[in-house]
């Protein structure tokens, strides 16, 4: 199990803005915020799993993040795009991974690939 992950970034500012907007749909918020040194942790209610870093990104990355729908799916497709998201694939089944893999991809403004992903039922 995975508690948590860091995700560098080139704009602190550009990217806490950009990822709280695409993950809305998830029901994502600001957790932590430490301006000073340029991170911030974002996760669902009270619990971070994502810290964003400030100090220039790295190799590009992929996140995958689960939704519990295929609307929330879209949702975070949309809002994503909406937010100067690059498309890398709009929602639909990736039957390659299972028959009920519903995903979409965007690039992030660092050229991360976020991915958000329904299992089904």
């Amino acid at each position: 199990m995975i508690d948590h992950t860091t995700v560098h970034v080139n704009d602190i500012d550009e990217s806490k803005k950009f990822y709280l907007e695409v993950l809305k749909p998830l029901k994502y918020n600001l957790v932590m915020d430490f301006p000073d040194m340029k991170a911030a942790g974002i996760g669902v209610g009270g619990k971070m799993d994502t810290w964003l870093h400030g100090h220039g990104a790295m190799q590009p990355i992929h996140i995958a993040y689960q939704a519990s729908s295929r609307a929330e799916v879209e949702a975070f497709y949309e809002a994503a795009i909406a937010a100067g998201g690059k498309d890398n694939g709009k929602p639909a089944i990736r039957e390659m991974y299972h028959p009920n893999y519903y995903a979409a991809f965007v690039f992030d403004p660092n050229g991360h690939n976020l991915e958000v992903v329904y299992h089904g039922e």
